[in-house]
């Protein structure tokens, strides 16, 4: 049993999804939305830590994975995406778990097999994935997309064998030296 935890930051709402992978079977354990409040970004960077390490708490994910910043055309926006995505990666780092990230793009070619697919299209997905009754709300299905991402990489690192390790978000060859 590895419990995933599947991050979507965001400065004004953070999606986060739990999915329970056990050798190529995935199932849906808890998703949903961090509502920030109005105000200083400090005081929702705060709300973001504290929710994400309650989560943990909680749930007891072994895993977390994160989407990594894309490109804003505003740089405030961005920066303050990346201090977002930085309050939930110290929550997981600081909680002990192993913290993955991964693009936007490769998410969605991971999931719906076009990297450049929609959002309605994401949540369709994860809808038929995991055989949820009903679509996920847009931040939920995204942060359950980083999840299940990462559920194929870990897949992928196992059927390598213990030539490769995961780290960051990909998988890297080890170097093998001879006693």
């Amino acid at each position: 049993m590895t419990l995933i935890l599947g991050i979507d930051p965001g400065s004004r709402k953070t999606g986060f999804g739990i999915i329970n992978a056990v050798g190529s079977k995935i199932e849906y354990v808890t998703s949903g939305i961090i509502r920030l409040p109005t105000g200083e970004l400090s005081a929702r960077l705060k709300v973001i830590f504290d929710s994400v390490t309650e989560i943990i708490t909680e749930f007891q994910p072994v895993e977390m994975a994160v989407e990594e910043v894309f490109f804003a055309k505003d740089p405030r926006a961005a920066l303050k995406l990346g201090q977002a995505r930085g309050a939930a990666i110290v929550a997981g780092v600081t909680a002990g778990l192993p913290v993955a990230e991964y693009s936007a793009r490769s998410v969605k070619k991971s999931v719906v097999g076009n990297g450049a697919a929609s959002k309605e299209q994401v949540q369709h997905m994860i809808k038929q994935l995991l055989k949820l009754p009903s679509v996920p709300a847009e931040d939920a299905a995204d942060a359950l997309a980083v999840a299940l991402s990462h559920a194929q990489t870990l897949r992928t690192a196992v059927s390598l064998g213990a030539q490769f390790r995961y780290s960051k978000g990909r998988l890297k060859k080890l170097e093998v030296t001879e006693a």
